[in-house]
């Protein structure tokens, strides 16, 4: 480890002289502990991070929006799936490709669970989150159950036992704590040895005029690298080796807060597998032109992801021959990478990444000492996107999901107008009440009175209902048959020891 006069010196070198501005005031443990976090800071090239996130900054709140009309295009159909469009032929072949490489243990699941969850006003991994069901699952409860139903599912459809490595991207603020959780709920049935957690890098977060931001007197503001963080974090931790040495050949990519994630999706792995692909999206029908989400697109050619506000509003609400969104393949972060197209990324691709501007309401300690909770942007935190590596695929595939299935992020606490706890936990019971009843339940309310769920019906349409089932039961709404001719009185969970009582 350096001395504290090395790092002093690559301070003072850098410009960043006032990061040890209050030495003299620590305790010898609490400097001892700056010192180890100083010195795992990129010395060498921090007066280079720190000068360019000024000047990014300052770019973007100049600089006008980038012209892309004259190049944009939609995803061309040869490369569109969808599961409500496609032949049905089509999809079960492309599900029966993805057990097929299941059942071979050729299939990872990664997870982005780096963030901090600040919006969600939580000071523990998100992956930890109670979103209020019956049954009390967080959110990792549900994924691991999910992971161990895909391979029961796969199992028993080949005949063949089978892993799905659980690979999860965690960062300073979250491993420690993900790690403890994991083992005080004995890993939820996973196996340890198939659960692989790795940091991601932290870096500083920047003043606009270039300047490190001290969140305490002996502690830097540091923030995760984005999810795009994943390329360098791969080569950090050997992720890439150790998927190699398991035979993984196909990794299926989420973020945490995706309460509706299907891990390792045969349908979605199938279809990119079938379809030749180093690299797939999932994707969600955009609810309206307007709405503020990224659509997958080709620029000049080029696959990539094109955030709302630089496509124009009329180009936003053009219409094809059906009356669809031409521009309607919203992003949900959901992909699938074949492990030799994340090799090559690392070795040839990751340096080409541009890191993104995010300007932060970053706490801070003034001149003086004293401790600041700013109401305004005051810091910018340089981040990657884990979709900035579209371009550099050779075969890029989008699959196009029902959004009420697949797709209800947890960002924000409740009191938002969306994407809370209570959206996240009605979504997920809506869809559960759909396939009770299209399994030939009868469902009751709490009342006692009859419940008609269409397949369209959502959470908005029944938030009192509270019918759970287990991922352990069904992993998608298959296995239900037990419920048929039943009637069901909400609350209800249908979990092992349910199943079987109805089954008796």
């Amino acid at each position: 480890m350096p001395s504290l006069q090395q790092i002093r010196t690559a301070l003072d070198g850098s410009g960043q002289a006032h990061v040890l501005r209050f030495w003299p005031e620590l305790g010898s443990e609490q400097q001892e502990e700056f010192l180890r976090e100083l010195a795992q800071l990129d010395l060498p090239r921090l007066e280079e991070h720190c000068r360019a996130a000024a000047e990014a900054a300052a770019a973007a709140s100049c600089a006008p929006d980038r012209d892309l009309e004259p190049n944009l295009e939609p995803v061309p159909p040869e490369s569109m799936g969808s599961v409500r469009r496609s032949d049905p032929d089509c999809l079960a072949g492309w599900e029966r490709e993805g057990f097929l490489q299941i059942s071979r243990s050729r299939v990872a699941v990664l997870l982005l669970a780096g963030g901090q969850g600040t919006r969600l006003g939580v000071r523990y991994p998100k992956g930890m989150f109670d979103v209020g069901l019956p049954s009390g699952k967080t959110l990792y409860q549900i994924q691991a159950e999910r992971i161990l139903k895909i391979q029961q599912l796969a199992e028993s459809r080949l005949g063949s036992k089978c892993t799905v490595p659980w690979y999860i991207m965690t960062s300073e603020f979250t491993l420690k704590p993900t790690q403890t959780f994991f083992q005080d709920n004995a890993h939820f049935g996973l196996q340890p040895s198939n659960i692989v957690m790795f940091e991601q890098r932290m870096i500083p977060a920047v003043t606009f005029d270039g300047k490190v931001i001290l969140e305490g007197k002996g502690k830097i503001a540091m923030a995760p690298d984005g999810n795009g963080g994943l390329y360098q974090a791969l080569e950090d931790n050997g992720v890439l080796e150790d998927m190699e040495a398991r035979g993984v050949e196909f990794v299926h990519v989420y973020c945490v807060d995706n309460i509706l994630v299907k891990m390792a999706d045969p349908l979605f792995v199938g279809f990119c597998v079938a379809k030749g692909a180093d690299c797939g999206a999932k994707v969600v029908e955009k609810a309206h032109p307007a709405e503020p989400v990224g659509v997958v697109c080709r620029v000049g050619g080029v696959p990539q992801v094109v955030e709302y506000s630089e496509i124009r509003p009329e180009t936003a609400r053009l219409r094809g021959s059906a009356g669809e969104l031409v521009y309607s393949a919203g992003n949900i972060c959901n992909h699938f990478f074949t492990r030799s197209f994340l090799q090559d990324v690392v070795e040839t691709f990751k340096d080409q990444l541009k890191p993104h501007v995010a300007l932060k309401k970053v706490p801070f300690v003034d001149s003086c000492g004293n401790q600041v909770k700013p109401s305004e942007p005051n810091g910018i935190k340089m981040e990657k996107f884990v979709f900035d590596v579209f371009p550099f695929s050779r075969r890029l595939v989008v699959l196009e999901v029902q959004r009420e299935d697949e797709f209800s992020p947890l960002k924000n606490a409740d009191g938002a107008p969306s994407d809370t706890p209570a959206t996240a936990r009605n979504a997920l019971l809506a869809q559960h009440c759909r396939w009770a009843a299209a399994a030939g339940a009868a469902l009751l309310d709490e009342q006692g009175n009859s419940i008609q769920m269409l397949p369209s019906s959502s959470a908005e349409n029944h938030p009192a209902l509270k019918y759970e089932i287990s991922p352990l039961v069904s992993y998608f709404g298959e296995g239900l048959e037990l419920l048929k001719g039943k009637t069901i009185r909400t609350p209800f969970i249908l979990d092992g020891a349910a199943a079987a009582e109805l089954q008796a």
